[in-house]
């Protein structure tokens, strides 16, 4: 009876060493396991993106010109006595065909309207920034006591933002006047005042 126990135990160790020395021979020698699922995962992902399709080029408007370049000049004859008045008239044509330069033009009162607001709504943004600072500065607390004295006696770096907020409205109110300025000078040119509105 021991014996056949001890065939049983036998037989049953020989199979479960089979089975231990098959199963590493499984996984293939290219990726050993660690243990790591994270491992495992991130080379299994690595190679799948080696066979993964390379993506396709995505054009934006970047990758495209945004300007046709202009056309050569032609090449003139050295004896052509013409030249210079050929050139004149050139610049004439390009002069008249450009709609923004016409001060009878709605496109001339849009452009210059637009750069007027475009400075005045820097100038408002940069009043609106030197006025919080000034607002900061009149409420700081001032833990070192010789600084705080200081302020007490002379308030130098307030004084100093007053006076470039002051600069400030002025410009403001200048950029707004020349808004007003050039409604009056569309009418005197006979345009519409909406044109720059």
């Amino acid at each position: 009876m021991h014996s056949s126990a001890f065939w049983r135990i036998s037989a049953l160790s020989a199979l479960l060493g089979v089975v231990a020395f098959t199963a590493p021979a499984q996984q293939s020698p290219a990726q050993p396991s660690t243990g790591d699922p994270v491992a495992d995962a991130a080379r299994k992902a690595r190679a799948e993106q080696k066979t993964a399709p390379k993506p396709k080029k995505v054009f934006t408007n970047d990758d495209i010109p945004s300007a046709v370049p202009p056309p050569a000049p032609a090449a003139t004859d050295a004896t052509n006595k013409n030249a210079p008045q050929q050139e004149a008239e050139n610049v004439t044509a390009q002069k008249s065909t450009d709609p923004a330069d016409d001060p009878k033009n709605e496109a001339y009162w849009h452009k210059r309207a637009k750069k007027l607001r475009d400075k005045l709504a820097v100038a408002e943004q940069e009043l609106d920034v030197l006025q919080r600072e000034l607002s900061k500065d009149e409420v700081q607390y001032y833990p070192d006591p010789q600084k705080a004295l200081m302020q007490q006696y002379n308030r130098a770096d307030i004084n100093a933002k007053t006076a470039k907020v002051d600069a400030k409205k002025a410009e403001v109110e200048s950029l707004k006047q020349q808004v007003a300025d050039l409604e009056d000078a569309v009418r005197k040119a006979g345009g519409d005042p909406g044109w720059v509105r």
